[in-house]
């Protein structure tokens, strides 16, 4: 996808789009004012004769009207014109670009000369985000259901300070390309040491990458990661990314913590068919670290931060983790395994664990696509927030707001604790299913060893399908990285 600023005077070819604002109770803007003139009132008539409203999120498009010399015309809603602003803007391209990606036409450009060039830039990134497809393995899709539109055109008063405004934001795109690739990406393709191969190319951006296999594990007593791919012949890693950027590379960093199930079967306690497919994606919190490291690095952000990966594989097999088997964690508590596909807080407790007592950062962040009991709470537009302090958890809420990828903010209450009480270990691996989204995340509080922690249970925001966003074609959203670009750029960068 090609997307470049053009000046207010820019001519455009006859196939091209061109979308224009209109804001509430039809108040054109004056783009939408000139293209009207220039179609002798073309636009109006068609805006009376609808129910176009210029409401948020409604759309209108008049299909190459008179005097323009241009395929098409959309008028697109802005809502009340106080309230437009620079995410507003990008939800609004990216729906501009899904209503003519696949229309024929080759070209779209988006008229909003008006407003400041950040405001372009963000649109900017809107249809990149927009525009993301994961067809590399469609070899007979048909030539008119492949989208048509190459080029997107941002008309701006200053085109080289939007393309300076945008750039920062073209790397942050392609951060979110890169997780949602991983996310996409078969099992039989990405199993965890393809994984690791992977994040291994980012040290082309800068990273320092190392790859610990399960002898390394297994010698610093990483019992209950390992015991969850035992099952799988695929070997478990642990990828460890290191971004120096302060002024100081010795400076205590930032530390994101990612689950990377690259498979779920559920493993000896095995899920029903229907939707397993579903479960490439249960290593989206591996994906979204291993993106905002690609983010930070892309932008040299000035923080030292390091990303902890646990990839494995969970799958049934003559040598698999049984329910009612005992492990030793790497911090030394036992953990009575009581279900096989509440695997993930395994692998986190030994990588949050492995974290701190190595890298002793200022503070850790796990996503994980931990719990099915968060989707129940919270639906698909946000990702559960846990956590032991009430500093970390405001700057993760306001860069949430910031970042349009929601948050919500849930409770792990001590009283719970009494559902994760093993009989027979430390601890249990489940609670039951009362709050099971809240035992998880206290599951997790064992192996923080008292540091500032959150948990992002991210199972209803890693994959949308159907999407009801714009900016996220169906399937991986890439969500997290986005949110924990913005957390560090505005909190801990000199």
């Amino acid at each position: 996808m090609q997307i470049e600023f053009v000046a207010p005077d820019s001519a455009f070819a006859a196939n091209t789009a061109v979308a224009a604002l209109v804001f509430a109770d039809k108040a054109m803007s004056q783009a939408a004012q000139d293209l009207d003139r220039a179609s002798e009132g073309a636009l109006g008539r068609a805006v009376a004769a609808s129910r176009f409203t210029g409401a948020k999120g409604q759309s209108l498009e008049v299909s190459a009207p008179h005097g323009l010399g241009i395929g098409r015309v959309i008028l697109m809603g802005g809502g009340p014109r106080a309230e437009f602003n620079a995410k507003a803007a990008e939800q609004i391209a990216a729906s501009a670009y899904a209503a003519v990606k696949a229309s024929g036409l080759e070209a779209l450009a988006i008229d909003l000369a008006e407003w400041p060039v950040e405001v372009a830039a963000q649109a900017g990134l809107g249809v990149r985000l927009a525009a993301y497809r994961f067809d590399r393995y469609r070899t007979t899709e048909k030539p008119d259901k492949k989208p048509s539109v190459t080029k997107v055109q941002l008309v701006v008063s200053d085109p080289d300070k939007a393309t300076d405004a945008y750039d920062p934001l073209s790397t942050l795109s392609d951060a979110v390309y890169f997780a949602r690739d991983l996310i996409s990406e078969p099992a039989n393709i990405l199993y965890p040491e393809e994984f690791a191969r992977r994040v291994k190319r980012l040290e082309a951006l800068g990273l320092e990458v190392e790859i610990l296999g399960e002898k390394e594990m297994a010698a610093l007593g990483m019992g209950s990661l390992l015991g969850v791919g035992q099952g799988s012949i695929r070997e478990s890693q642990l990828a460890v990314i290191q971004w120096k950027g302060a002024a100081d590379p010795a400076a205590q960093p930032l530390a994101f913590v990612g689950k990377g199930v690259c498979f779920d079967t559920g493993g000896i306690s095995i899920k029903p068919a229907d939707g397993m497919e579903d479960m490439k994606w249960d290593m989206g919190g591996a994906a979204a670290v291993a993106g905002l490291m690609h983010a930070l690095a892309g932008r040299k952000a000035k923080v030292n931060v390091v990303g902890i990966l646990g990839l494995v594989e969970n799958m049934p097999g003559g040598n698999a983790q049984r329910p009612g088997d005992i492990v030793t964690s790497m911090s030394g508590k036992t953990i009575e395994v009581i279900n096989t596909d509440a695997e993930g807080r395994l692998v986190l407790a030994d990588a949050l664990w492995y974290c701190q007592q190595r890298f002793q950062p200022k503070f850790m962040v796990d996503l994980a696509t931990l719990t099915g009991a968060i989707i129940i709470a919270l639906g698909h537009d946000y990702a559960g927030l846990f956590s032991n302090n009430d500093d970390l958890s405001d700057k993760l809420l306001a860069a949430s707001k910031a970042s349009g990828e929601g948050l919500w903010r849930l409770p792990i209450p001590a009283s719970y604790e009494k559902q994760i009480e093993s009989m027979a270990a430390d601890i249990k691996n489940v609670g039951g299913r009362p709050g099971g989204s809240i035992t998880a995340a206290l599951f997790l509080q064992h192996f923080v060893n008292g540091l500032p922690w959150a948990h992002l249970d991210i199972a209803g925001t890693a994959w949308k399908k159907p999407s009801s966003d714009a900016t996220i074609p169906d399937g991986a959203t890439g969500f997290g990285v986005q949110l924990l670009d913005r957390f560090v750029a505005d909190h801990y960068e000199a």
